[in-house]
């Protein structure tokens, strides 16, 4: 869909290894068949879908300002970096898309380490707990965010609790 809106879809350390790293934790699905089942969805919602996953901050961080001048929103599992990087959150901040954190398992009920979250503070959403079917909902939460009219503190570059414009 040449028009259509982009959504970047981040993906952390250690999430290429889905469907074999600690399948009870997170399941068999492969992280190919996770981005198949995310563009499916984006498609019903006529938008199109960016991946990248890497196991290095930096790659991130460059992707995550890159889609700042071509994307509508973003989706992202920071996985271990959720409760370390400060640099990943002001990324975000800095790019000012809608975003919607997504956690295959539920992390609150996981160690005390990661009950903290440095980017929920600027996302727009937090998806936790659903499995790999988080992130369809996360899709689904995108569409509806960039099809809303812009209402009184929410308009399609948000800012965040603390930022001024």
């Amino acid at each position: 869909m040449p028009d259509a809106p982009t959504v970047l879809v981040v993906n952390g350390p250690n999430l290429n290894l889905l469907g074999t790293r600690e399948p009870e934790k997170y399941g068999t699905t492969t992280l190919a068949t996770v981005e198949d089942m995310i563009s499916k969805e984006a498609a019903q919602h006529e938008l199109n879908v960016r991946f990248v996953q890497s196991n290095h901050e930096g790659v991130l961080i460059d992707a995550i300002h890159a889609a700042g001048t071509d994307c509508r929103a973003i989706v992202i599992n920071p996985a271990g970096f959720t409760s370390t990087s400060v640099a990943l959150r002001d990324a975000l901040a800095a790019v000012r898309l809608p975003t919607v954190e997504v956690h295959i398992t539920n992390v609150h009920k996981r160690e005390a380490f990661r009950h903290h979250s440095y980017v929920s503070a600027v996302a727009d959403a937090l998806i936790v707990g659903a499995g790999v079917h988080g992130y369809e909902l996360a899709i689904r939460h995108v569409a509806h965010l960039l099809a809303a009219p812009p209402t009184a503190g929410h308009t399609p570059r948000q800012n965040h609790p603390g930022e001024t414009p």
